[in-house]
């Protein structure tokens, strides 16, 4: 009994003795942490979502404590956030241009198809079927919804068309959706951008036409006719310049084929069947 008292008695002083020296050394070597990090990432709104380019809140808290990111990095943030971050990093923040996603795209349902598509509802599995996927176009969107899964906000969905559509003011340009879409369909745009090109086909006109109804033909009406030379034909494809452009609205009138979409005032897009039967 003795021996096993005393060895118990040596292990407890034992343990109390590494216990010390662990806690004596934990004090010695101890890290000191910028007490900002955890307020700015309290202020975060902890979505985890990744929009600002770094794995997660924490981190982001500790890149704009590091001025490894500006204090506006959350792409999440409302501007109430981002300045209070601001007063705590003491600078002054600077507004930024709110961007959100768009999807290049109108046709869905209205496109062609080589055949039907009975497999992985999903649109990298859709793309990697023979062919390209079921889809005439090379470039139109599956609509299986891989962009919408990908999605933290619930700012895009399937549309009636079978087309992905972004809720702009849900949309925080995490950019998960661009990520995700094996097309390379979607794209940042200004939030206060009215006009948009719904179509990212590169076919030549002729072909672009046979394979969908609502694509680009590249004739070239909206490049002649914008005022301040904000439309240009690239790879077959108008693009708008959103720096010259003036949302008069002047290249979506001329579209034959009201590929480029218009946005009234209110923020409401106006739905592709409605444009064709203008």
């Amino acid at each position: 009994m003795a021996t096993i008292f005393y060895g118990v008695l040596l292990l407890g002083v034992l343990g109390a003795a590494f216990g010390l020296i662990l806690a004596v050394a934990s004090k010695i070597f101890e890290v000191q942490k910028d007490p900002r990090i955890e307020e700015v990432q309290n202020t975060l709104p902890g979505a985890n979502c990744g929009g600002c380019g770094f794995a997660g809140c924490a981190a982001c808290a500790e890149a704009i404590v590091s001025g490894a990111a500006p204090v506006n990095a959350c792409p999440v943030c409302s501007g109430a956030q981002t300045s209070y971050i601001a007063s705590i990093m003491g600078v002054e923040v600077t507004a930024a241009e709110r961007r959100v996603a768009f999807v290049r795209c109108a046709g869905g349902s209205r496109a062609n198809k080589k055949y039907d598509y009975v497999g992985i509802p999903d649109c990298e599995s859709a793309a990697r079927i023979v062919g390209n996927g079921p889809l005439s176009c090379a470039y139109g969107c599956f609509g299986f919804g891989s962009c919408v899964r990908a999605c933290h906000f619930d700012a895009i969905h399937i549309n009636s068309y079978g087309v992905a559509e972004v809720d702009r003011d849900k949309c925080t340009n995490c950019q998960h959706c661009m990520e995700v879409c094996p097309r390379g369909l979607i794209i940042d745009v200004p939030y206060a951008a009215d006009v948009l090109v719904n179509c990212a086909s590169k076919d030549k006109g002729a072909i672009a036409r046979n394979k969908c109804a609502f694509s680009c033909i590249t004739c070239r009406l909206c490049e002649k006719n914008c005022p301040t030379g904000a439309v240009s034909i690239v790879d077959n494809i108008a693009v708008i310049d959103y720096s010259k452009c003036t949302s008069c609205g002047t290249c979506a009138s001329k579209c034959p084929r009201k590929v480029i979409q218009d946005i009234h005032a209110d923020g409401k897009v106006v739905p592709v069947a409605a444009r064709a039967a203008q």
